[in-house]
């Protein structure tokens, strides 16, 4: 897509409607803003705006975000929906469902103690760059130094803007450190159905431990650690700070904690910080695998999969330059190839493989498992 954007914001709180209607509006690359206080009324609305991307809240009276983004699917698989949802376990749970029968993505809405000005920028810039990032709409550029300095966030720029030529994606030369030890990944938007796959997807007899960063804010990341331990081989579950990994194993980084490992003794422990975010992330992916370069050399495995940004770039840097692995998942089945795309174009991926190879590419890649391999089919989502 390329242009301005048509958002239409479905949302019960006429106080929520308006804050979006003119934050939106005041940027360059919205071209309208149309509203609905629930789901009926967007259902008949979207034929009349044509809008170009729909933000969904999750809680609404008549019909609600679920039914609603049901109702959508059936009429359109391609057209965005971001879900506008609340910072509790309900809207946690909600937004993994929403997720599942496919949302594009989400935001957060600031809760009533932390909706100070700062934080409502912060909600709307998110915001703003996932809706442009699912529209493909390029950054804009500012005819005066005055129109650049108003009080409007900058969109995250793609890895590759839209009409322009990528570069080439060079492969980097295969390391020759021996079989992984311990399995990285990165991955952000898209990340909980991707993960959906690739988790279950590992055999029962993994004896490698594996840790992931996904971009999810607190309540989120425990949830979701707990629906993927239901439908896999081995354990998965939110790290904790002084936990000793193991192999055969999932720790998923909590929501606004950095997560690092550490080697203390002959043990390798799990540490978890609050320190300054990085990428604009808490947590974020390159703490982790700087941390992972450090512990474990070239026994590391790197995998980045599906995101915004660059988060990761400077932490497969550090893996590399210790002689460790990485691996990207492929720009086809990536919701968005911002996170592998950087790594990927900057020549350190050993390989860029499909979502539904990655598991099989992993495993061969760690240690050399015991016992007969058992996997799951590919899931389509995360479901309750």
């Amino acid at each position: 897509m390329a242009g301005r954007v048509r958002v239409l914001v479905v949302d019960d709180s006429v106080v929520v409607r308006r804050m979006l209607s003119e934050m939106l509006s005041n940027h360059r690359a919205i071209e309208s803003v149309s509203t609905a206080s629930n789901g009926k009324i967007a259902l008949a609305r979207i034929p009349q705006v044509n809008p170009d991307a729909i933000v969904l809240d999750v809680e609404m009276p008549e019909m609600d975000g679920l039914a609603t983004l049901k109702q959508i699917r059936r009429r359109s698989l391609t057209l965005p929906v971001i879900m506008f949802s609340t910072l509790t376990a309900r809207g946690a749970g909600a937004t993994l469902d929403a997720l599942a029968l496919g949302a594009n993505d989400y935001v957060t809405k600031p809760s009533a103690r932390s909706g100070t000005v700062g934080q409502l920028g912060l909600v709307y810039k998110e915001l703003l760059d996932k809706i442009l990032a699912h529209c493909n709409v390029e950054p804009i550029s500012y005819d005066t130094e005055a129109e650049r300095d108003r009080p409007v966030f900058p969109v995250v720029t793609p890895a590759i803007i839209p009409g322009k030529t990528a570069p080439p994606i060079v492969m980097a030369s295969p390391v020759s450190g021996g079989p992984a030890e311990a399995i990285a990944i990165g991955i952000s938007t898209g990340g909980p159905n991707a993960l959906a796959v690739l988790i279950p997807s590992f055999p029962a007899n993994l004896t490698v431990p594996v840790l992931v960063v996904q971009h999810m804010p607190r309540l989120f990341t425990k949830l979701l650690a707990e629906r993927l331990s239901a439908k896999s081989h081995i354990p998965v579950q939110e790290a904790h700070h002084g936990e000793v990994v193991t192999p055969g194993r999932v720790w998923i980084a909590p929501g606004d904690y950095h997560m690092v490992v550490r080697r203390v003794g002959g043990r390798i422990v799990i540490h978890t910080h609050q320190e300054m975010p990085e990428n604009s992330c808490r947590p974020a992916v390159d703490p982790l695998f700087r941390s992972v370069a450090e512990t474990y050399g070239p026994r590391a495995l790197a995998v980045v999969m599906t995101g915004m940004g660059q988060d990761g770039l400077r932490g497969c840097q550090a893996i590399r330059a210790q002689g460790g692995q990485i691996v990207v998942q492929d720009e086809s089945t990536s919701v968005v190839w911002g996170m592998p795309g950087f790594v990927a174009r900057a020549g350190l991926a050993e390989k860029v493989v499909p979502l539904a190879e990655l598991a099989a590419e992993i495993v061969r890649r760690a240690r050399k498992a015991e016992g007969p391999t058992r996997t799951s089919s590919a899931l389509a989502g995360v479901s309750p």
